[in-house]
C-alpha cells in the first residue's frame, strides 16, 4: 500500500464511535444500484462493540513484535508516508505464515502505525478494521491484518507500488511523470467502481473522504480506495440521509453536507466530481499559489466545463495530443454533473462508471487536440497507438508531446513515496 496521507483535523461528539451501525434509518433513494460483480463479501450484522468487530473480521492479528521486525524496527528509511493517523512503513512478511521476513523476501506490506498524539485515533482505527475486515473488492485496498496491543494500534495492508494518485498528478520528478490521458481514465474508472460497490444495495456505505491522496495505484495503475476511518453506513429505511458532524478535507466535501451535516451517497459523487476535475486539469482542488480567483478549482473551472469551445482552457497541458475535443468535453460535462449544487441532479456511481467506460473505449481516444481559437482543425486518428505523435501548434510548428506515464518506454517506472504536503482542512 503506497500512502499519501494528509493531516486531517476532526471534531467528533463523544458519543460517536467512528464505527458504522446499520440501525440508522434512511431511504436509500440516493444510493446507486451498483452490482457487486467482481467482488466477494459477506456482511454480518454490524458489530456494536470492539470485541465483536475484531472477532467478526477475517483478518490476521499481528503481534507488535512481529510488525516491529517486519519493518526493521520502524526505521525512518522504511517510511512510505505520513499523515493525521501517523506514519506508514514498508515491511516484509512470509506469504504463508505471515511471520516477519528479511527485507526483499516474502510479501511486501504497508504498516500504518497510529500516532497517539496525532489527529486520528482508536475510533477511526476500529472503523477501518470494521469495513475492510468485511469487504473485498478489486478496487478497495486489501487489509491483511491489525495489531491491538496495549497502546499500540497498527494496520497491515497490501503494498501498492505506485503510491497515491495525488503524487502522480501534482508532484514532478523522475518517479512521477504526468499520467497519460488513457491512464487517467483508467484510474477514474477504477476509483468509480470502488465507490459504486460501496454505494450498492448490498453494501450501503458512504466513503465520506474521497480524494486523490486516498486513491492508491498498483503496478498496473489499477486504482484502489484506502483509508476508511471516516466511512459511514449509508441511509436505509424511510429517511433520506445520515446526520453527522462535518468532517473531511476542504475542497472535496459536497456543499449540502458542509451546510447541514446531511450525508448521502450523492455526497461522495460530488467528491468524485472534484477528483475527476483534478485529473482533467492537473490542478489541486484548493491551491493558494494560483492567481486570485483560481484558488478554488471548482469555482474557477465550472464556467468552462459546459462550453465546448472553452473547455480546453481547463485541461492539463501535459495531455496535449492525447484526446479529441469531443471526448474531453464529455468527460468535463460528466464532472460538471457530478458537481451539481443539487444532489438529485448528480448521477449515481453506476452511471458514472458506464459513462467513463464509454469514453475510455471511444475510437476517438487517439485523436489530437487543437486549440479551436487558433483555427486549426483536429486531425482525425483512428488508431490509439498514434497517441504518442506530436501536437500541431499552428503558431509555433510541431512540438513533441510531453512524456507521460503510460507512454512506451515508461511502463516500468517505479513510484517513490515522498512525504506529501498537508491538504487544506476544515472541521465543524
Amino acid at each position: 500500500m503506497g500512502i499519501c496521507l494528509s493531516a486531517r483535523i476532526k471534531a467528533e461528539s463523544p458519543w460517536h464511535t467512528g464505527v458504522s451501525s446499520r440501525h440508522v434509518s434512511t431511504d436509500g433513494s440516493s444510493l446507486s444500484g451498483s452490482n457487486s460483480k467482481g467482488s466477494s463479501f459477506s456482511i454480518p450484522p454490524t458489530p456494536r462493540s470492539e470485541g465483536e468487530i475484531l472477532q467478526s473480521c477475517n483478518l490476521k492479528n499481528f503481534s507488535y513484535f512481529d510488525l516491529k521486525m517486519a519493518t526493521r524496527n520502524f526505521r525512518p528509511d522504511s517510511v512510505l508516508g505520513e499523515g493525521g493517523f501517523g506514519s506508514v512503513y514498508k515491511g516484509w512478511i512470509d506469504e504463508n505464515s505471515f511471520a516477519a521476513a528479511k527485507p526483499g523476501t516474502g510479501m511486501v506490506i504497508a504498516v500504518k502505525r497510529l500516532n497517539l498524539e496525532g489527529f486520528q485515533g482508536h475510533k477511526e482505527w476500529l472503523a477501518e478494521v470494521n469495513y475492510l475486515g468485511q469487504f473485498y473488492h478489486p478496487h478497495l485496498v486489501k487489509l491483511i491484518g491489525y495489531c491491538l496491543e496495549e497502546e499500540h494500534r497498527l494496520l497491515v495492508y497490501e503494498f501498492m507500488p505506485r503510491g497515491c494518485l495525488e503524487n502522480h498528478l501534482f508532484r514532478r520528478g523522475s518517479h512521477f511523470q504526468p499520467l497519460s490521458w488513457n491512464l487517467r481514465l483508467k484510474v477514474a474508472i477504477g476509483a468509480a467502481k470502488g465507490l459504486a460497490f460501496l454505494h450498492s444495495a448490498e453494501t450501503k456505505v458512504i466513503y465520506r473522504d474521497f480524494k486523490t491522496s486516498n486513491i492508491l495505484l498498483d503496478s498496473h495503475y489499477n486504482a484502489k480506495l484506502s483509508d476508511f476511518g471516516l466511512a459511514k453506513d449509508g441511509p436505509t429505511g424511510d429517511k433520506s440521509h445520515v446526520s453527522t458532524r462535518v468532517m473531511g478535507t476542504y475542497g472535496y466535501a459536497a456543499p449540502e453536507y458542509m451546510a447541514t451535516g446531511h450525508l448521502t451517497a450523492r455526497s461522495d459523487v460530488y467528491s468524485f466530481g472534484v477528483v475527476l476535475l483534478e485529473m482533467l486539469s492537473g490542478r489541486r482542488a484548493m491551491d493558494k499559489n494560483k492567481p486570485s480567483g483560481e484558488h478554488n478549482l471548482v469555482e474557477w473551472a465550472k464556467p468552462f466545463l459546459a462550453n465546448k469551445r472553452k473547455v480546453f482552457r481547463i485541461l492539463d497541458s501535459h495531455l496535449e495530443g492525447q484526446y479529441s475535443l469531443d471526448v474531453a468535453y464529455k468527460a468535463a460535462n460528466l464532472a460538471l454533473r457530478c458537481l451539481s449544487a443539487e444532489p438529485k441532479f448528480r448521477p449515481n456511481m453506476d452511471e458514472v462508471v458506464k459513462e467513463l467506460e464509454r469514453l475510455h473505449d471511444s475510437k476517438e481516444m487517439g485523436n489530437t487536440h487543437s486549440d479551436p481559437v487558433a483555427g486549426a482543425k483536429p486531425r482525425r486518428r483512428s488508431d490509439s497507438k498514434e497517441m504518442g505523435n506530436t501536437h500541431n501548434d499552428p503558431a509555433a510548428g510541431a512540438k513533441p508531446r510531453r512524456r507521460s506515464a503510460g507512454d512506451a518506454g515508461n511502463e516500468n517506472t517505479a513510484a517513490a513515496y515522498p512525504r506529501p504536503s498537508s491538504s487544506p482542512l476544515y472541521t465543524k
